[in-house]
């Protein structure tokens, strides 16, 4: 089986209406993933799955109908109707073309997910926008519009059968984790800059000793770090030392990867260290899980280059190559040793592979 993608113009056409204005969440952000993975050859051999649109019963899955009506109202909005809505959220921007770019990354998602589950591709990545993992169950915020991520997961499982899903999101997707807080089957890890609640989205059920609710209890898992900076030796130290033993014990039949790029060097507003080398070793060791049925859902990531070459990371692993190397001198700093000592105690009271 081949590599899959999931490509569309039709997620350009939502943008800001202050042209005046720069903003990280830009257009050109597909574009650039899209435009490096051609040139660098990792397309040539790759199947391309149909950019779909999503219906609304896939939408109201997860989000309430209120939430789904006022993103569908903004077709016909006014620019000062447009912009009284951006003001009442946090963090967003809206046009005439937000409802339909968002439809359209749902459904790129979910063919993504159905093409890995039916074997017709062996795994894929989803170059999408808007951005959705901060997206929650009534509302959006974060540059998110609607949940991608969360819509896809309860629609494989909804009408694919699929049993357990794994939900990695190397920067925090608090939309995600709230959806699924309280389901049993599905695992959401999180690894995000945190500083003790005070980084975005300030949400306190980032921290390290908050593992769902309900049912759901003990199936979230967050590596909260506690200062920027981080790089490929502490991601890949959190990932031998807490996900990858938590991953195997709860054995996934689906990883989806909630592929945003913040953590990359080079990003103004997530200021971490992760290259492209240390992306493609953590996509290796999830490879490893669910017989490699593994989809790539772009998130953030608002450095035009860093998430397009931390994109060819992620693909060549994708496609089968060996993940570059990091530097053979990177070791994890005491403070992220530190933490993950913390989660890794507290973890352990779910976990066994931990105990």
């Amino acid at each position: 089986l081949q590599t899959g993608y999931v490509y569309g113009v039709e997620m350009s056409y939502h943008a800001n209406l202050n042209q005046s204005e720069d903003h990280p969440e830009d257009p050109l952000r597909i574009f650039s993933i899209y435009n490096k993975l051609q040139q660098s050859g990792l397309l040539d051999d790759c199947v391309r799955l149909m950019c779909k649109k999503a219906h609304a019963r896939d939408v109201l899955m997860v989000h309430t109908e209120e939430h789904f009506k006022n993103i569908k109202s903004t077709k016909s909005m006014t620019r000062n109707q447009l912009l009284d809505m951006e003001n009442s959220h946090d963090s967003i921007y809206l046009n005439g073309h937000t409802y339909e770019c968002s439809m359209y990354a749902i459904g790129s998602v979910i063919e993504a997910c159905r093409a890995v589950i039916e074997n017709r591709v062996k795994n894929a990545f989803a170059i999408v926008r808007p951005p959705g993992h901060h997206a929650e169950t009534e509302h959006a915020m974060g540059f998110c519009v609607m949940n991608n991520v969360a819509i896809a997961t309860r629609y494989c499982m909804t009408h694919l059968d699929t049993k357990k899903v794994m939900i990695l999101d190397w920067e925090i997707g608090n939309g995600t984790q709230e959806i699924f807080s309280d389901d049993p089957n599905v695992l959401y890890v999180s690894l995000h800059r945190f500083e003790n609640g005070s980084f975005y989205p300030q949400n306190q059920k980032g921290r390290a000793d908050y593992f769902g609710s309900k049912r759901g209890k003990g199936k979230t898992v967050n590596v909260p770090w506690p200062k920027e900076g981080m790089g490929d030796a502490e991601y890949i130290y959190a990932f031998e030392q807490v996900i990858m033993p938590i991953a195997r014990e709860f054995a996934p039949s689906l990883v989806i990867v909630s592929a945003g790029f913040d953590a990359a060097h080079g990003d103004h507003i997530g200021q971490c260290e992760v290259t492209p080398a240390g992306y493609g070793q953590m996509t290796h060791m999830l490879m490893s899980l669910a017989n490699g049925k593994v989809v790539m859902a772009l998130e953030g990531g608002y450095n035009i280059n860093s998430i397009a070459v931390s994109s060819v990371g992620c693909m060549a692993v994708l496609k089968g190559e060996a993940p570059e190397p990091i530097k053979p001198d990177s070791r994890p700093s005491e403070i992220c040793k530190e933490t993950i000592a913390i989660v890794k105690k507290l973890q352990a009271t779910q976990w066994k592979s931990l105990a």
